[in-house]
Parts: structure tokens; C-alpha cells; sequence
């Protein structure tokens, strides 16, 4: 497949990115296939699938700035942790996934892609032993309350974070961030948590 197919997608939602950005998210979507017609990593099932999926883990580079450094918390199949990786090109980058399968994938894709500014750590977040980072993501992983405690030694108070959430973002937010400094960002039934620093 040619990568115009993701440009005209990421064209659409006025994304603009490079030709070798865009080639690396291609060739990302085609190992996620491959892999997953064996290993089951995602529900994507098919490149039309992955294609919506890197679209609703890039969409938030059109309202953030480029972090320094970025931790994803339960990286799955590269969503978002991948895929904000590839894009922000020179950004360190830290994926945390706990499954050997899913971990195993990450490291073939930041192998086979070149990706030397994205490193996994096959551990669960509450293990990881780092720095603080200026940026901490996570999609679905578990709600904002616990995503803040579990990732509170990761982070200092320039430390801003993106979670992507559903519907359940509104209560979620009501019951314990009210006092943060905050935007919800809204696409289609995705709503992106921007927590500012």
C-alpha cells in the first residue's frame, strides 16, 4: 500500500506530517497486520482499522506542544506510544507494557522502524524507575484517578498528561480533578484529557 492513503486520512483532519513520518506509520500499520493475524494484539483487524487507530492517537500533535520526553503508560499495540513516538520524531520515549506479546511487538517495530528515540519497558508503570517526564499518556488503561497515583513517581509539576478517554472522562473528572488545570478536546466519541502543567 502507498503511503498516500494515510496522508489523504491525516489530510483531512489537517495533520500534516512528512513523507518519512508518514512512511514509518505505514510500515507500522502493516507489521501490526501481520503480527496480528497471529498473535491477536488489537481488534483493528484489517489496515482501514489501524489507519482510525493512528489517526485517534496522532490527532492531539494539533493541539499540544512536543514534549521532551513521553511516557505511555500500557502501550498495547503502539497506541498512542508508537505512533506519538514516530511523530515527534526526536522525543524520548518510553513505552511501558507489561504482556510479552505485545512487548515483544513493540521492540520488533522500534527495531525493524529505527524508531531510536522509543525504548520499552516490559514492566508494569508502579515498577518503572525513572526521571520525571514532561509528558505521560495512556489510552484505556484504567481511569484518571488511579492513572495519576500509579504514575505520581513519574512525574513533578511541569509534568503535563494526555489521556485518551470515552464518555466516562466528564464524571471521572468531576469526582477527582476538579482543582487541575485542564482541556477536553472532543473527536467523534473520543475525548482527549489534556492535563497542563
Amino acid at each position: 500500500m502507498r503511503n498516500t492513503e494515510l496522508k489523504n486520512i491525516l489530510l483531512k483532519e489537517d495533520i500534516l506530517l512528512d513523507e518519512n513520518t508518514i512512511g514509518k506509520l505505514e510500515r507500522f500499520a502493516q507489521l501490526l497486520h501481520e503480527w496480528n493475524q497471529i498473535h491477536s494484539l488489537t481488534g483493528a483487524k484489517n489496515i482501514e482499522a489501524i489507519y482510525e487507530n493512528i489517526l485517534d492517537s496522532i490527532y492531539p500533535i494539533k493541539f499540544i506542544d512536543t514534549p521532551s520526553s513521553l511516557l505511555d503508560v500500557g502501550t498495547g499495540a503502539g497506541f498512542p506510544g508508537i505512533v506519538l513516538g514516530i511523530a515527534f520524531g526526536d522525543t524520548k520515549t518510553v513505552l511501558c507494557e507489561p504482556l510479552n506479546k505485545r512487548a515483544s511487538f513493540l521492540k520488533y517495530v522500534t527495531t525493524e522502524l529505527e524508531l531510536k528515540n522509543i525504548s520499552i519497558s516490559k514492566m508494569k508503570v508502579e515498577e518503572l524507575q525513572h526521571k520525571s517526564f514532561t509528558m505521560i499518556s495512556s489510552r484505556a488503561v484504567t481511569d484518571t484517578k488511579l492513572l495519576l497515583k500509579i504514575t505520581s513517581h513519574l512525574s513533578d509539576v511541569k509534568t503535563e498528561y494526555l489521556f485518551y478517554k470515552g464518555s466516562h472522562v466528564f464524571q471521572e473528572i468531576e469526582s477527582s480533578c476538579s482543582q487541575l488545570n485542564y482541556d477536553i478536546v472532543s473527536r467523534n466519541k473520543r475525548n482527549y484529557l489534556w492535563i497542563k502543567a
